[in-house]
């Protein structure tokens, strides 16, 4: 298993890390710890470098495979949608906006099972609106527990208000990267059995 593989399956490990932080303190709440979501930040800003540096270091040394392309995305998927999760707990994300994310990362999904198990089996990697809304939601996700952190349980309309007016920023990008997605390989749908 060559680095870029490794640092996507460090990734993937650095979800439960990031879960337990996140879980031990609820924005908004007498329970508010700041420390706690400074290190979810922590640990989520670790694991969104990991998905910069597979990905360039595949590409820079020639190690795409197609353990890869399939693994990136899977890793970038688990991260943001249990950090989604927490948000919506804390009441900054909608369940709208969750479901749209879940619904785009379903369809997704599917079809790169379907062209998988097409004849020749492709895999097909991740286009530019899927990365580009892979970077806005880490963004967000990062604004937000860095800033919960920072602000404190004070501020809780400030960095709540703008977390969700970014969350409804990810739903519309997510649902057009979805779109395109499918669009672009709509061959696929058209030709399974």
């Amino acid at each position: 298993m060559n680095l870029p593989n490794k640092l996507t399956l460090t990734r993937i490990l650095l979800v439960p890390v990031f879960m337990v932080f996140a879980s031990l303190s609820q924005y908004g709440t007498a329970s508010f710890s700041s420390g706690w979501y400074l290190l979810a930040g922590i640990v989520f800003a670790l694991a969104s470098f990991t998905d910069f540096l597979d990905g360039y270091l595949a590409r820079k040394w020639k190690m795409v495979t197609d353990f890869g392309k399939f693994a990136d995305p899977l890793a970038d998927k688990l991260l943001t949608t249990v950090a989604f999760l927490y948000m919506m707990r804390d009441g900054v994300c909608s369940p709208v906006v969750l479901s749209i994310i879940l619904a785009r990362e379903f369809a997704v999904s599917g079809l790169r099972m379907v062209a998988a198990g097409a004849k020749g089996g492709k895999v097909i990697a991740a286009n530019m609106w899927g990365k580009v809304k892979t970077v806005l939601q880490m963004l967000t996700i990062l604004f937000y527990y860095f800033g919960a952190a920072l602000s404190g349980p004070s501020d809780v309309l400030g960095v709540g208000m703008l977390g969700m007016a970014l969350c409804w920023l990810v739903a519309l990008v997510t649902a057009v990267s979805g779109l395109k997605y499918l669009w672009d390989n709509r061959s696929f749908i058209n030709t399974a059995k």
